[in-house]
């Protein structure tokens, strides 16, 4: 493989920022033992000029949450005419809007749990416990409570009992104004990333989530010891091969490229629901992407190297 010089983004200035410093660390060591040249840069007001000046081969964005996932980082490394592994901006804000991406996949008869998303305007406007009592008809309990936008499950909540519902509201209105309420789904969850390659998407082993808890919050996902992870996951063949088909469904659906994280639900039944979908998939030492990269017999270095090779070739192909 020819010698590429990579800047890996990382930082940035959302709620995520600890995380992301945390991934973007893992993926340049990653990248290093892959062969490449590797520089970290965070996402701040000396980015352009040092884009301009160094001039990297490519660009690989390990921001979460805000500008790392919602296109405005994308939006301006197009604007630059640099290469970037990962989804285009368009992509990204249908994606990064959790209400969006739902529909997008209902609309074509894919499963995701019953969902309302209400602005904070509606609660001030209409009366907070008229809506709740609503929502509450409309949905039955329990309900999972989290940001229209965002990630890590900042602000995700389980209300069981109605009387929970205010508080809930407030602690999931501090991360965005809108919040999406979905009928909440008992089963088995997991998580697939899907990789592009020379053959198109594919799903790579599903990751199974055992937090201790109950709930996979943020403290579930990024404390040690926290969380049991099977990878792959235990699912028999046929639901198995259902949620990698809905993983790569999604990504299809929604125009993501090069790398994308599916997390969805199985159903006693063996339903499989969508639940969100991620461009910026977390590269922590506890995160999901590395552990099914693991599972496939890959190693993550190898895995973005191709990556950056991708997005290099298509900016040569334009």
């Amino acid at each position: 493989m020819t010698d590429r010089f990579v800047a890996v983004l990382s930082g940035g200035l959302s709620h995520e920022r600890e995380v992301s410093v945390r991934s973007g660390r893992r993926l340049s060591a990653a990248l290093r033992s892959a062969g490449l040249t590797v520089a970290e840069w965070d996402a701040d007001g000396g980015l352009l000029p040092r884009l301009r000046e160094e001039r990297p081969d490519a660009v690989v964005v390990a921001l979460h949450g805000g500008e790392g996932e919602n296109g405005s980082i994308q939006s301006v490394l197009e604007m630059l005419g640099v290469p970037f592994v990962g989804t285009d901006p368009r992509a990204c804000r249908r994606a990064w809007d959790k209400p969006t991406a739902k529909a997008e996949l209902d609309r074509v008869g894919l499963a995701t749990p019953d969902w309302v998303a209400l602005p904070h305007s509606t609660f001030r406007e209409l009366g907070a416990q008229a809506v709740l009592d609503a929502l509450v008809e409309r949905l039955g309990l329990p309900l999972m409570l989290k940001p229209d936008q965002g990630g890590s499950a900042l602000g995700a909540q389980v209300v069981r009992d109605a009387t929970e519902l205010p508080a809930a509201m407030v602690g999931c209105l501090a991360y965005a104004d809108t919040v999406l309420a979905e009928r909440f789904v008992e089963g088995v969850e997991v998580a697939v990333a899907v990789v592009e390659g020379p053959d198109g998407p594919r799903a790579l082993p599903a990751v199974e989530i055992v937090p201790e808890s109950g709930i996979y919050d943020y403290d579930a996902r990024y404390t040690a010891g926290l969380t049991t992870y099977h990878a792959p996951a235990r699912l028999n063949e046929g639901t198995a091969t259902a949620v990698g088909e809905l993983a790569v469904a999604a990504h299809r659906l929604l125009g993501l490229r090069d790398v994308s994280r599916t997390d969805a639900i199985v159903a006693p039944d063996g339903r499989v629901y969508f639940l969100e979908v991620n461009v910026s998939p977390g590269l922590t030492e506890t995160s999901l992407l590395p552990m099914a990269v693991e599972a496939a017999g890959h190693s993550l270095g190898q895995v973005y190297a191709g990556l950056v090779e991708r997005a290099v070739s298509r900016a040569a192909d334009r």
